[in-house]
């Protein structure tokens, strides 16, 4: 009789826990504002890419200020294509093995900027 009980106090605390877990509450910690606003869809080289960019990589990569930069120029379309194009980009920016982790001086761009990247490179690399 008392196996069966520890049993059942066991079962129900575990379905307790369980259920505990999994609550709306649980789901809206998932999917934080930050994650819910990342359009994906609406970007655009002109406004949504370069915009990253300017922020974050033309202080060492810019047309004009790119000494120390391994002559890597990512200001302008063509420039910027080339690298996205051959993967270097995004594997700099995901900060992947056997990349050289950009930006250089600063941590790790916001998973929405990577994703934006990642989505403009994913539509075709469109100078739009």
């Amino acid at each position: 009789m008392k196996k069966n009980l520890l049993i059942f106090l066991t079962l129900l605390l575990s379905s307790l826990l369980f259920i505990e877990g999994c609550t709306k509450q649980s789901e809206d910690r998932l999917l934080s504002p930050s994650t819910l606003s990342c359009d994906t869809i609406n970007v655009q080289y002109s406004t949504t890419i370069v915009a990253i960019l300017s922020a974050n990589c033309y202080r060492c990569h810019g047309a004009v200020t790119n000494g120390g930069s391994g002559g890597i120029i990512l200001e302008g379309y063509l420039n910027l294509k080339k690298w996205a194009d051959n993967g270097y980009l995004v594997g700099n920016i995901t900060h992947a093995p056997g990349y050289v982790p950009m930006p250089y001086d600063g941590g790790k761009l916001s998973d929405c900027d990577i994703n934006k990247i990642k989505a403009w490179i994913n539509q075709g690399t469109k100078n739009n």
